[in-house]
Parts: structure tokens; sequence; C-alpha cells
């Protein structure tokens, strides 16, 4: 994770440098009246979690990276209108007080680390998914501007394939990766604006991680909202 998270802020330095090179060297090219933004895209996000049991708070820092394409469909004639359609991937941490594990007969324990209070040293679980984002989009550009403003909103569609919840305390480590009660379909809304390379960027969970679960008889549910920079790469 440290590592990607590494080779990710190296790239986002390079971006850009990299976006500037690209403007240059299409002012050498005929002009593209049917132009296209197709792009790929590298976020960073912050996670607030919502919909927490009782007395069961968020702890840590919770984030996320989130890499793929998207495939750009003009709708009107100056084509700064468009859907668009793409697919991606996923990397997300999420730092809380709940406990996940197993008993004898393989059942799922949720359970409360702050009441009562247990020393502990890390608890948090981390999702990968792939994603397919559709968007409304649009964006102040022309065949000739590369620097533009954009708006894009639409949902975002998504598989965890894989599913990690860790807890350690001193020598004790518990990792839990088959988790029934988790919904591993995900569905977001999504919203990003801005300028040029820096786009800010908002996801909201539709629906919950957890369904059917309980912890102490209340149902456990824990959805998401995603804050944080969107770069999109020509």
């Amino acid at each position: 994770m440290k590592k990607l998270l590494f080779f990710v802020f190296g790239l986002f330095a390079l971006l850009p440098s990299f976006s500037q090179a690209v403007a240059t060297d299409s002012i050498l090219k005929p002009i593209d009246s049917l132009y296209r933004e197709d792009q790929f895209y590298v976020g960073l996000t912050f996670h607030l979690l919502g919909d927490l049991p009782e007395s069961v708070a968020q702890s840590g820092f919770s984030g996320g990276v989130h890499l793929g394409f998207i495939r750009d469909f003009p709708i009107n004639k100056r084509r700064n209108i468009a859907l668009g359609a793409g697919l991606g991937w996923s990397l997300n941490s999420y730092g809380q007080e709940m406990f996940i594990g197993e008993d004898d007969n393989n059942n799922t324990i949720f359970r409360n680390l702050s009441d009562p209070e247990v020393d502990y040293d890390t608890n948090r679980f981390s999702t990968q998914l792939v994603e397919m984002p559709l968007e409304f989009r649009w964006r102040s550009s022309s065949p000739d501007s590369y620097k533009f403003w954009r708006v894009y909103t639409g949902l975002r569609l998504g598989y965890v394939y894989h599913f990690k919840s860790n807890f350690r305390q001193g020598d004790n480590q518990v990792i839990q990766t088959d988790v029934p009660e988790l919904d591993r379909l995900r569905l977001g809304t999504t919203f990003t604006f801005g300028y040029n390379t820096f786009n800010f960027h908002v996801y909201y969970s539709l629906n919950p991680f957890f369904k059917d679960a309980q912890l102490n008889n209340t149902p456990v549910g824990i959805t998401t909202i995603k804050l944080g920079l969107m770069f999109y790469i020509l």
C-alpha cells in the first residue's frame, strides 16, 4: 500500500509537465473538429464513514487510490457535452472501531472495540474493486483548447473482488477475508469539477458495505463518502 501511494504521488508530480508537453506537441498537429476527451484518470481520496453502529467510530486514516480509463461519447455539435463510460480499479482502506472475526462455527462476529475499551494496535478493513464509471460530462473545451473547466457527474458501479479485515493486538493478529454479510456489489454517485489538471472529486455510496449483519442487536451497515482529487490524462 505504501509503495503504491509513493508511486501515485510521483506520478502526480509529473502530470503538469506531461500535460504541458501534450499541449505543446499538439500545436503542430491539424485541429481535430471531431475530438473526444478520452481520458485516463488517477485519483486520491480521503474517506468519511457513515451509518456506523452506535458508539462505533472511525479511527485512523481512511483513504483510497483509483485508476482507470473513460471513453468519451459527445452528444452535441460543439462536443462539449458528452456521455462517458469506462473501466477502472480502486484500492481502499477504512480504519474504524469494529472488530470483524468468526466463531468456531464459522459465523461472522462483529464486536465493538470501544465499549468496553479494548487496547489494540490496528483495526481496519480494505477492499480492491473493479469499477465501471458512467458519467454525464460538460466542459468548456474546444478543438484547439487544452485547458478548460469540467463538470462530470454520474454513477460508479463496482465489484469487491478482494476484502481483508485486519486486527492486530500485540502478538495476536486476526485476518478475515471471507465475510458472507459483505455486499460485494457497490453502487455510488460521483461528482467531479475543476480546471485543467486538478479536479475535486466526491463519491457517495448508495448501498452499505454489510447486509443482514448485527452488532449487539443493532444493524451493521456502514456507508462512505470519498473526497479527493482526480487527475485526467488525455
